[in-house]
Protein backbone atom coordinates (compact mmCIF):
# COMPACT_ATOMS: atom_id res chain seq x y z
CA UNK A 1 0.00 0.00 0.00
CA UNK A 2 0.97 3.84 -1.00
CA UNK A 3 0.93 6.67 1.02
CA UNK A 4 -1.82 7.96 -1.49
CA UNK A 5 -3.60 5.07 -0.60
CA UNK A 6 -3.91 5.46 3.11
CA UNK A 7 -6.90 7.99 4.11
CA UNK A 8 -8.52 8.82 7.07
CA UNK A 9 -12.25 10.39 7.89
CA UNK A 10 -12.11 14.50 7.68
CA UNK A 11 -15.45 16.39 8.24
CA UNK A 12 -17.24 13.74 6.00
CA UNK A 13 -14.44 13.28 3.26
CA UNK A 14 -12.42 10.18 3.44
CA UNK A 15 -8.85 12.32 1.98
CA UNK A 16 -5.47 11.11 1.54
CA UNK A 17 -2.22 12.62 2.99
CA UNK A 18 -1.70 14.88 0.05
CA UNK A 19 -4.61 16.55 -0.23
CA UNK A 20 -4.40 16.91 3.36
CA UNK A 21 -1.59 18.64 3.04
CA UNK A 22 -3.40 21.03 0.49
CA UNK A 23 -6.29 22.24 2.48
CA UNK A 24 -4.23 22.37 5.77
CA UNK A 25 -1.49 25.00 3.65
CA UNK A 26 -5.03 26.91 2.65
CA UNK A 27 -6.48 27.41 5.77
CA UNK A 28 -2.48 28.22 8.16
CA UNK A 29 -1.99 30.05 4.66
CA UNK A 30 -5.28 31.97 4.81
CA UNK A 31 -5.36 32.65 8.39
CA UNK A 32 -1.74 33.77 8.60
CA UNK A 33 -2.98 36.33 6.05
CA UNK A 34 -6.05 37.20 7.77
CA UNK A 35 -3.63 38.36 10.56
CA UNK A 36 -1.75 40.11 9.08
CA UNK A 37 -3.85 42.69 6.88
CA UNK A 38 -5.74 42.92 10.20
CA UNK A 39 -2.92 43.84 12.30
CA UNK A 40 -1.72 46.43 9.64
CA UNK A 41 -5.60 47.56 8.80
CA UNK A 42 -7.73 47.41 12.02
CA UNK A 43 -11.28 48.56 11.93
CA UNK A 44 -12.16 51.98 12.51
CA UNK A 45 -14.51 53.17 14.43
CA UNK A 46 -16.85 54.51 12.65
CA UNK A 47 -17.36 51.03 11.30
CA UNK A 48 -19.00 49.44 14.65
CA UNK A 49 -21.71 51.62 14.50
CA UNK A 50 -25.05 49.01 14.67
CA UNK A 51 -23.61 46.36 16.22
CA UNK A 52 -24.05 45.54 19.85
CA UNK A 53 -20.76 45.70 21.89
CA UNK A 54 -19.64 42.03 21.33
CA UNK A 55 -19.43 42.03 17.85
CA UNK A 56 -17.51 45.53 18.97
CA UNK A 57 -15.00 43.98 20.63
CA UNK A 58 -14.73 40.87 18.43
CA UNK A 59 -13.97 43.49 15.44
CA UNK A 60 -11.49 45.55 17.24
CA UNK A 61 -9.83 42.24 18.06
CA UNK A 62 -10.27 40.61 14.76
CA UNK A 63 -6.77 39.95 14.10
CA UNK A 64 -6.67 38.04 17.56
CA UNK A 65 -9.62 36.18 16.52
CA UNK A 66 -8.02 35.36 13.69
CA UNK A 67 -4.49 34.28 15.48
CA UNK A 68 -6.87 31.43 17.61
CA UNK A 69 -8.05 30.76 14.69
CA UNK A 70 -4.44 29.96 13.23
CA UNK A 71 -3.57 28.24 16.08
CA UNK A 72 -6.35 25.67 16.42
CA UNK A 73 -5.80 25.17 12.59
CA UNK A 74 -2.47 24.11 13.60
CA UNK A 75 -3.32 21.67 16.49
CA UNK A 76 -6.32 20.85 14.48
CA UNK A 77 -3.47 19.62 11.24
CA UNK A 78 -1.44 17.84 14.00
CA UNK A 79 -4.30 16.12 15.08
CA UNK A 80 -4.82 14.57 11.86
CA UNK A 81 -1.63 14.31 11.04
CA UNK A 82 -1.34 12.27 13.96
CA UNK A 83 -4.53 10.10 12.72
CA UNK A 84 -2.34 9.36 9.03
CA UNK A 85 0.93 8.44 11.28
CA UNK A 86 -1.38 6.04 12.68
CA UNK A 87 -2.69 4.90 9.74
CA UNK A 88 0.71 4.19 8.69
CA UNK A 89 2.18 2.56 11.87
CA UNK A 90 -0.72 -0.15 11.36
CA UNK A 91 -0.28 -0.37 8.06
CA UNK A 92 4.05 -0.55 8.41
CA UNK A 93 2.87 -3.29 11.01
CA UNK A 94 0.72 -5.43 8.92
CA UNK A 95 3.00 -5.39 6.33
CA UNK A 96 5.94 -6.31 8.52
CA UNK A 97 4.21 -9.28 9.68
CA UNK A 98 2.98 -10.33 6.06
CA UNK A 99 7.02 -9.89 5.00
CA UNK A 100 8.04 -12.16 8.65
CA UNK A 101 5.28 -14.77 7.57
CA UNK A 102 7.13 -14.95 4.22
CA UNK A 103 10.32 -14.83 5.17
CA UNK A 104 9.45 -17.39 7.63
CA UNK A 105 7.95 -19.68 4.10
CA UNK A 106 10.95 -19.21 2.46
CA UNK A 107 13.45 -20.29 5.12
CA UNK A 108 11.82 -23.04 5.87
CA UNK A 109 11.61 -24.00 2.59
CA UNK A 110 15.06 -23.40 2.02
CA UNK A 111 16.42 -25.30 5.05
CA UNK A 112 14.18 -28.24 3.63
CA UNK A 113 15.78 -28.03 0.59
CA UNK A 114 19.08 -28.08 2.06
CA UNK A 115 18.37 -31.55 3.76
CA UNK A 116 17.03 -32.82 0.48
CA UNK A 117 20.64 -31.98 -1.33
CA UNK A 118 22.52 -32.88 2.18
CA UNK A 119 21.15 -36.25 1.54
CA UNK A 120 22.32 -36.76 -1.81
CA UNK A 121 26.06 -35.88 -1.02
CA UNK A 122 28.95 -38.57 0.20
CA UNK A 123 27.81 -39.61 3.38
CA UNK A 124 30.32 -40.12 6.23
CA UNK A 125 30.09 -43.76 6.21
CA UNK A 126 30.69 -44.38 2.91
CA UNK A 127 33.79 -42.08 2.50
CA UNK A 128 35.00 -43.56 6.42
CA UNK A 129 35.29 -47.52 4.37
CA UNK A 130 36.20 -46.32 1.19
CA UNK A 131 38.84 -43.65 2.39
CA UNK A 132 40.30 -46.19 4.93
CA UNK A 133 39.07 -43.60 8.06
CA UNK A 134 38.19 -40.43 8.93
CA UNK A 135 41.49 -39.35 9.48
CA UNK A 136 42.81 -39.98 6.10
CA UNK A 137 40.42 -37.55 3.84
CA UNK A 138 38.94 -34.08 4.91
CA UNK A 139 36.14 -31.94 3.11
CA UNK A 140 36.12 -28.09 3.28
CA UNK A 141 32.52 -27.12 2.24
CA UNK A 142 31.25 -23.94 2.94
CA UNK A 143 28.24 -23.03 0.98
CA UNK A 144 27.55 -19.32 -0.08
CA UNK A 145 24.28 -19.74 1.03
CA UNK A 146 22.35 -22.56 3.01
CA UNK A 147 22.20 -24.71 -0.63
CA UNK A 148 25.01 -25.01 -2.54
CA UNK A 149 25.83 -24.99 -5.98
CA UNK A 150 29.12 -26.90 -5.40
CA UNK A 151 29.14 -30.63 -4.15
CA UNK A 152 30.88 -33.65 -3.36
CA UNK A 153 29.45 -36.82 -4.53
CA UNK A 154 30.78 -40.41 -4.00
CA UNK A 155 30.03 -44.46 -5.10
CA UNK A 156 31.42 -47.45 -5.80
CA UNK A 157 31.91 -48.37 -9.41
CA UNK A 158 31.07 -51.55 -11.31
CA UNK A 159 35.20 -52.74 -11.58
CA UNK A 160 34.95 -52.91 -7.49
CA UNK A 161 36.77 -49.15 -7.27
CA UNK A 162 35.74 -45.95 -5.69
CA UNK A 163 34.74 -42.88 -7.70
CA UNK A 164 34.53 -39.20 -6.02
CA UNK A 165 33.54 -36.25 -7.77
CA UNK A 166 34.22 -32.51 -6.65
CA UNK A 167 32.12 -30.68 -8.67
CA UNK A 168 30.52 -26.62 -9.16
CA UNK A 169 27.02 -26.55 -10.74
CA UNK A 170 25.89 -22.98 -12.79
CA UNK A 171 24.97 -20.44 -10.44
CA UNK A 172 24.80 -21.00 -6.70
CA UNK A 173 22.16 -20.37 -4.06
CA UNK A 174 18.71 -22.12 -4.73
CA UNK A 175 19.43 -22.44 -8.84
CA UNK A 176 22.88 -23.73 -8.25
CA UNK A 177 20.94 -26.18 -5.75
CA UNK A 178 18.79 -27.76 -8.07
CA UNK A 179 21.45 -27.76 -10.92
CA UNK A 180 23.54 -29.83 -8.58
CA UNK A 181 20.97 -32.66 -7.83
CA UNK A 182 20.13 -32.71 -11.39
CA UNK A 183 24.00 -33.06 -11.86
CA UNK A 184 24.29 -36.03 -8.83
CA UNK A 185 21.39 -37.75 -10.67
CA UNK A 186 23.45 -37.80 -13.77
CA UNK A 187 26.28 -39.23 -12.43
CA UNK A 188 24.25 -41.81 -10.79
CA UNK A 189 23.07 -42.85 -13.89
CA UNK A 190 26.25 -42.88 -15.30
CA UNK A 191 27.42 -45.20 -12.80
CA UNK A 192 24.55 -47.12 -13.46
CA UNK A 193 25.44 -48.02 -16.83
CA UNK A 194 27.91 -49.68 -15.56
CA UNK A 195 30.76 -46.63 -16.02
CA UNK A 196 33.79 -47.33 -14.04
CA UNK A 197 36.81 -44.96 -15.79
CA UNK A 198 35.98 -41.30 -15.04
CA UNK A 199 36.54 -40.19 -18.97
CA UNK A 200 33.07 -42.68 -19.46
CA UNK A 201 31.67 -41.18 -15.72
CA UNK A 202 32.38 -37.69 -17.65
CA UNK A 203 30.78 -38.29 -21.01
CA UNK A 204 27.74 -40.38 -20.40
CA UNK A 205 27.03 -37.57 -17.27
CA UNK A 206 27.26 -34.54 -20.21
CA UNK A 207 24.72 -36.64 -22.55
CA UNK A 208 22.40 -37.19 -20.23
CA UNK A 209 22.64 -33.45 -19.00
CA UNK A 210 22.14 -31.92 -22.44
CA UNK A 211 19.31 -33.78 -23.24
CA UNK A 212 17.37 -33.10 -19.84
CA UNK A 213 18.41 -29.70 -20.34
CA UNK A 214 17.33 -29.67 -23.99
CA UNK A 215 13.80 -29.03 -23.38
CA UNK A 216 14.33 -25.88 -20.77
CA UNK A 217 12.83 -23.46 -23.49
CA UNK A 218 15.53 -21.70 -24.52
CA UNK A 219 16.81 -21.75 -28.59
CA UNK A 220 19.51 -24.17 -28.40
CA UNK A 221 18.49 -25.56 -25.21
CA UNK A 222 20.33 -25.11 -21.80
CA UNK A 223 23.92 -24.34 -21.72
CA UNK A 224 23.74 -25.02 -17.81
CA UNK A 225 26.11 -28.57 -16.39
CA UNK A 226 29.60 -28.35 -13.35
CA UNK A 227 33.04 -27.91 -14.02
CA UNK A 228 34.03 -31.06 -12.05
CA UNK A 229 36.92 -33.50 -10.76
CA UNK A 230 36.04 -36.67 -11.27
CA UNK A 231 38.65 -39.17 -9.29
CA UNK A 232 38.47 -43.09 -9.35
CA UNK A 233 40.79 -44.97 -6.27
CA UNK A 234 41.62 -48.00 -6.36
CA UNK A 235 43.09 -48.00 -2.96
CA UNK A 236 44.17 -51.67 -2.91
CA UNK A 237 47.07 -51.36 -5.76
CA UNK A 238 47.36 -47.33 -5.06
CA UNK A 239 46.44 -46.10 -8.46
CA UNK A 240 44.44 -43.46 -9.50
CA UNK A 241 42.77 -42.48 -12.38
CA UNK A 242 40.91 -38.98 -12.70
CA UNK A 243 39.40 -36.58 -15.51
CA UNK A 244 38.59 -32.86 -14.50
CA UNK A 245 36.31 -30.53 -16.38
CA UNK A 246 37.77 -26.85 -16.11
CA UNK A 247 38.76 -27.80 -12.06
CA UNK A 248 42.00 -28.54 -11.04
CA UNK A 249 43.56 -31.78 -9.64
CA UNK A 250 46.55 -31.52 -7.26
CA UNK A 251 48.95 -34.45 -5.71
CA UNK A 252 51.46 -33.23 -3.78
CA UNK A 253 54.20 -35.39 -2.48
CA UNK A 254 56.76 -34.72 -0.20
CA UNK A 255 57.42 -30.63 -1.49
CA UNK A 256 56.93 -31.65 -4.86
CA UNK A 257 53.18 -30.80 -6.57
CA UNK A 258 51.75 -33.20 -9.98
CA UNK A 259 49.43 -30.73 -10.93
CA UNK A 260 47.56 -31.81 -14.06
CA UNK A 261 46.07 -29.97 -16.48
CA UNK A 262 42.36 -30.09 -16.87
CA UNK A 263 39.87 -30.18 -20.18
CA UNK A 264 39.11 -26.45 -20.71
CA UNK A 265 35.21 -27.45 -21.21
CA UNK A 266 32.76 -27.87 -18.76
CA UNK A 267 30.35 -31.05 -18.14
CA UNK A 268 27.22 -30.03 -20.06
CA UNK A 269 25.94 -28.31 -23.63
CA UNK A 270 29.52 -26.55 -25.00
CA UNK A 271 31.39 -26.21 -28.13
CA UNK A 272 33.35 -28.75 -27.39
CA UNK A 273 30.69 -31.31 -26.29
CA UNK A 274 31.60 -34.06 -28.45
CA UNK A 275 35.40 -34.12 -27.30
CA UNK A 276 36.11 -36.83 -25.00
CA UNK A 277 36.91 -36.15 -21.81
CA UNK A 278 40.99 -36.17 -21.09
CA UNK A 279 41.84 -39.30 -18.50
CA UNK A 280 44.73 -39.16 -16.50
CA UNK A 281 46.67 -42.71 -14.70
CA UNK A 282 48.76 -41.86 -12.17
CA UNK A 283 50.55 -44.32 -9.68
CA UNK A 284 50.05 -43.09 -5.82
CA UNK A 285 52.59 -43.37 -3.21
CA UNK A 286 51.95 -43.83 0.66
CA UNK A 287 52.03 -39.94 2.03
CA UNK A 288 50.49 -38.62 -1.50
CA UNK A 289 48.06 -35.59 -0.45
CA UNK A 290 45.56 -35.83 -3.58
CA UNK A 291 43.19 -32.37 -3.45
CA UNK A 292 40.22 -31.47 -5.21
CA UNK A 293 38.51 -28.46 -5.34
CA UNK A 294 36.22 -25.65 -7.02
CA UNK A 295 37.32 -22.39 -7.65
CA UNK A 296 35.44 -20.96 -4.70
CA UNK A 297 38.36 -20.43 -2.61
CA UNK A 298 41.14 -19.65 -5.21
CA UNK A 299 38.50 -16.90 -6.72
CA UNK A 300 37.89 -15.54 -3.36
CA UNK A 301 38.01 -11.44 -2.69
CA UNK A 302 39.74 -10.27 0.03
CA UNK A 303 42.86 -9.15 1.97
CA UNK A 304 43.89 -5.37 2.43
CA UNK A 305 43.59 -4.55 -1.32
CA UNK A 306 40.81 -6.72 -1.66
CA UNK A 307 42.08 -9.04 -4.43
CA UNK A 308 41.84 -12.76 -5.42
CA UNK A 309 43.40 -15.22 -3.28
CA UNK A 310 44.29 -17.20 -6.29
CA UNK A 311 45.26 -20.88 -7.04
CA UNK A 312 48.98 -20.01 -6.46
CA UNK A 313 48.79 -18.95 -2.94
CA UNK A 314 46.34 -21.72 -2.09
CA UNK A 315 48.75 -24.30 -3.44
CA UNK A 316 51.71 -22.53 -1.82
CA UNK A 317 49.28 -23.05 1.62
CA UNK A 318 48.96 -26.67 1.38
CA UNK A 319 52.44 -27.52 0.16
CA UNK A 320 53.48 -25.26 3.54
CA UNK A 321 51.13 -27.20 5.84
CA UNK A 322 51.01 -30.50 4.30
CA UNK A 323 53.18 -31.85 7.27
CA UNK A 324 50.12 -31.09 9.36
CA UNK A 325 47.16 -33.32 10.51
CA UNK A 326 43.76 -33.73 8.04
CA UNK A 327 42.09 -31.77 11.14
CA UNK A 328 44.58 -29.27 11.38
CA UNK A 329 44.39 -28.62 7.63
CA UNK A 330 41.27 -28.14 7.46
CA UNK A 331 40.94 -25.94 10.00
CA UNK A 332 44.32 -24.22 8.44
CA UNK A 333 42.31 -23.43 5.71
CA UNK A 334 38.51 -22.71 7.31
CA UNK A 335 40.38 -19.76 9.45
CA UNK A 336 42.80 -18.49 6.28
CA UNK A 337 39.64 -17.97 4.42
CA UNK A 338 37.52 -16.59 7.25
CA UNK A 339 40.18 -14.01 7.64
CA UNK A 340 40.77 -12.95 4.22
CA UNK A 341 37.13 -12.60 3.69
CA UNK A 342 36.97 -10.18 6.30
CA UNK A 343 34.15 -7.67 6.18
CA UNK A 344 33.47 -8.66 2.91
CA UNK A 345 30.81 -11.36 0.94
CA UNK A 346 31.45 -14.62 0.06
CA UNK A 347 31.53 -14.60 -3.76
CA UNK A 348 30.73 -18.08 -4.36
CA UNK A 349 30.57 -21.82 -2.74
CA UNK A 350 33.92 -23.37 -1.76
CA UNK A 351 34.59 -26.92 -1.90
CA UNK A 352 38.25 -28.93 -1.22
CA UNK A 353 38.13 -32.53 -0.76
CA UNK A 354 41.92 -33.80 0.53
CA UNK A 355 42.85 -37.53 0.52
CA UNK A 356 45.70 -39.05 2.04
CA UNK A 357 47.06 -41.91 0.82
CA UNK A 358 48.00 -44.51 3.28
Amino acid sequence: MTSDEIKIKYYGFRINKKKFLFLFLFYFLLNIGLAIYFTISPFKPSTYSGFSNFFVVIFRNFNIVVMLQLIYTVLEGQFFWNKFTKKQVEVIEKLKNEIEEKHKEITDSINYAERIQCSMLASKQLLDERLIGEDNYFIFFKPKDVVSGDFYWASDVADGNFVMVTADSTGHGVPGAIMSMLNMNSLKEAVKEDCSRPADILNYTRKVIIETLANDGSKDGGKDGMDCCCLVYDMKNKKLSFSAANNPVWIIRGTEVLDYKSDKMPVGKHDRQDTPFTQHDVDLQSGDMVYALTDGFPDQFGGEKGKKFMSKNLRELLIANIHLSLKDQKDLLDRTFTEWVGNLEQVDDVTIVAVRIV
